[in-house]
C-alpha cells in the first residue's frame, strides 16, 4: 500500500495526475509550460464515492493550473481541487460534463461550495447550530458528481493560488481581469486533460455569479461554448449595493419579511413560500412607488405604508416612519431581535448570536460580524485541509487564505465596460448585460438561478428584476430555470434544501 500511495502522489505541478496508480496516463497529460513559481507538487488518489445505493470510482487531484497571457507570460497559478470519475481501468470519460466551480468575495476561496455543498465530501451540518471542531466529514449523498466531473478553482490571491512575480494586481483583481484569468485557467485545464469534447458548465456562488456573467461571455469570445451556467446566490447589478439606492431597499424587503416570519414577528399561520410571494408582490406594487416619491409621498401616505411594512418586517411603524421606510441591513439585524438581546445573520438570517457589547459601536465592525459564517466556515476548512493532506498526500502551505478580502477585495477594480452600451467603463457594473449577451450569442446554453428566502447578502428580488430588464426572447427565457428555497446564502448548509437542490440540479444537467 505504501508503494501505491507513493505512486499516486508523484504528479506534475498541474491540476491533474500523471501516472497515478490505476489511472491511464493517456487521460492525464503534463505540458511543460515554462518558468513557474514554486508551488508544491500536485498529488492525487483514486477514491470511491457512495450514497449507500450507488458508487463511483473517481480520482481526486490537488494541484495548480497556469494562468498565462497571450505571450505565455505566467500571471498566476490557480489552485484546483478536481474530482474526475473513472472506469474500472482508471480511464476518464472525455465526453462527460465537467463543471468549474468557485465561491466569490471577491477574495474568497472555493472550500465552502466544495466541502459544504456539491463536492463528493461534505461536513455534516446541524440545522442552525454552530458546528464544533471535528464535525464529521462524510461522502456527500447530494453531490453532483454523478452528473458531472468537478473542478474547484481558487481565485488568484485566495486559498493556495499564487500570483506570479511581476504581475500587477490590476492584471488579476478586477471584474474584467478576474473573468479573463478564470477563462485562461479553464482553457488550460481542458487542454491539458483532453476534455474539449466535454460539455462545459460554470458554477459560481455570490461574487462568483458576477464572475459567471462576464466569464460566460469571455469564454465564448475565446472559443469555449458553455453548455450550462449555475448561479447560486446571485448578484449582477452592483448599483443595488450602493448607499441610498432604492433598489437596495426593495430587494431587502422580502428577505426581511422572511426573517420576521421565521422569528415569529410576522406572517404567522401563512405558508413560508406564500408569505415570501406576498412580500415580493407588495414590494413592487406598493413599496416601490412609495420609495420613488421620496418626500413627495406625504406624511399621511408614509404612515399608511409604514403600517403595512411593519406588518411584513416585524419592526414598529413609528421606527419605519422615522427611517422614511428605509432600513439598512445592519440596522435590521440589530433591531429585529433587540428584545432578545440577539443579532441575526447576514448570509443566512436564521442564524443568531448574542448582541455585541455596548462598547462595540463601530457599525462597520458589526456589519462584518456574521453568525451564519462563524457557524460553519472554519470547520469546512479543517475538513478540506485534512482531506488534501491525509487522503491525497498534498503538502500545502501553512496558511490557506480562505478569506483574503484585505489583500484582494480592497484592490479590486469595479470598472467594467458593459458590452454594446458604448458608455466606456463604469464603476458600478451591471453584468446582467454580459449574461444576456452570452445567452443571445449561445441560445443552446442553459441557465439555472438559485436563491434563498433568508439570504440578505444577495437578495432574490433583485436578480428577478435584473434579468427581466434584459427583455430576453421567450425561447431564451425557456432556457432559464429559477429555483428558490427556504435557505440562506450558502444554500447547502440547510439539509432539506441541499437534498432538493441535488434533485433539481440533476434535472438541470439532464435538460437538453
Amino acid at each position: 500500500m505504501a508503494d501505491e500511495k507513493d505512486q499516486v502522489q508523484q504528479a506534475s505541478q498541474q491540476a491533474t495526475p500523471q501516472g497515478a496508480s490505476g489511472v491511464s496516463k493517456s487521460a492525464y497529460v503534463t505540458v511543460d509550460a515554462g518558468p513557474r513559481a514554486q508551488v508544491p507538487p500536485a498529488a492525487s488518489a483514486r477514491l470511491v464515492w457512495t450514497d449507500g445505493e450507488r458508487s463511483l470510482d473517481y480520482v481526486a487531484t490537488a494541484g495548480h493550473v497556469d494562468v498565462r497571457a497571450n505571450d505565455n507570460r505566467l500571471k498566476s497559478q490557480m489552485f484546483a481541487l478536481s474530482y474526475v470519475v473513472v472506469d474500472s481501468e482508471g480511464k476518464a470519460d472525455r465526453t462527460r460534463p465537467v463543471t468549474f466551480a468557485y465561491n466569490g468575495g471577491p477574495g474568497s476561496a472555493s472550500v465552502p461550495i466544495n466541502f459544504g455543498g456539491i463536492g463528493p465530501k461534505r461536513v455534516e451540518t446541524d440545522g442552525m447550530s454552530h458546528l464544533a471542531p471535528g464535525a464529521a466529514c462524510v461522502d456527500n449523498p447530494c453531490t453532483i458528481l454523478p452528473d458531472t466531473d468537478l473542478v474547484f478553482l481558487d481565485a488568484p490571491g485566495t486559498g493556495w493560488s499564487v500570483v506570479a512575480d511581476g504581475t500587477e494586481p490590476s492584471e488579476l483583481f478586477g471584474v474584467d481581469a478576474d473573468a479573463d484569468a478564470f477563462a485562461r485557467a479553464i482553457i488550460c485545464w481542458l487542454e491539458q486533460n483532453h476534455r474539449w469534447t466535454s460539455p462545459v458548465y460554470i458554477f459560481g456562488e455570490s461574487y462568483g455569479t458576477v464572475r459567471n456573467a462576464v466569464l460566460a461571455r469571455v469564454l465564448g469570445e475565446k472559443g469555449v461554448k458553455v453548455t450550462g451556467i449555475v448561479m447560486l446566490s446571485a448578484i449582477w447589478d452592483w448599483v443595488q449595493t450602493l448607499p441610498g439606492e432604492d433598489l437596495y431597499y426593495l430587494g431587502m424587503m422580502p428577505t426581511y419579511a422572511a426573517a420576521a416570519q421565521y422569528f415569529g414577528k410576522a406572517g404567522q399561520g401563512v405558508d413560508e413560500d406564500e408569505w415570501f410571494d406576498r412580500a415580493m408582490d407588495w414590494a413592487e406594487d406598493v413599496y416601490a412607488p412609495a420609495l420613488l416619491r421620496g418626500d413627495r409621498l406625504g406624511e399621511e401616505r408614509e404612515r399608511e405604508v409604514a403600517e403595512e411594512l411593519a406588518g411584513f418586517v416585524g419592526l414598529p411603524a413609528d421606527y419605519l416612519v422615522l427611517k422614511h421606510l428605509r432600513v439598512d441591513l445592519t440596522e435590521y439585524r440589530l433591531k429585529v431581535l433587540e428584545a432578545e438581546r440577539q443579532v441575526c445573520g447576514r448570509l443566512d438570517m436564521r442564524f443568531v448570536s448574542d448582541a455585541p457589547s455596548p462598547a462595540q459601536l463601530d457599525i462597520n465592525w458589526v456589519a462584518a460580524e456574521d453568525a451564519a459564517d462563524d457557524a460553519v466556515d472554519a470547520v469546512w476548512e479543517h475538513a478540506f485541509r485534512a482531506f488534501v493532506s491525509d487522503e491525497l498526500g498534498y503538502q500545502g502551505l501553512p496558511i490557506y487564505m480562505g478569506q483574503n478580502y484585505e489583500a484582494v477585495g480592497t484592490k479590486w477594480s469595479w470598472d467594467h465596460e458593459e458590452p454594446g452600451t458604448g458608455y466606456g467603463k463604469v464603476g458600478a457594473p451591471n453584468v446582467t448585460v454580459d449574461l444576456a449577451t452570452a445567452l443571445r450569442r449561445n441560445p443552446t446554453c442553459k441557465l439555472c438561478v438559485i436563491g434563498g428566502r433568508y439570504d440578505a447578502a444577495t437578495t432574490f428580488w433583485n436578480v428577478r428584476h435584473d434579468l427581466a430588464c434584459q427583455f430576453l426572447s421567450a425561447g431564451l427565457k425557456d432556457r432559464v430555470t429559477w429555483l428558490r428555497y427556504g435557505c440562506g446564502h450558502m444554500a447547502y448548509v440547510d439539509v432539506p434544501t441541499l437534498e432538493a437542490m441535488a434533485r433539481d440540479l440533476h434535472e438541470f444537467y439532464a435538460k437538453r
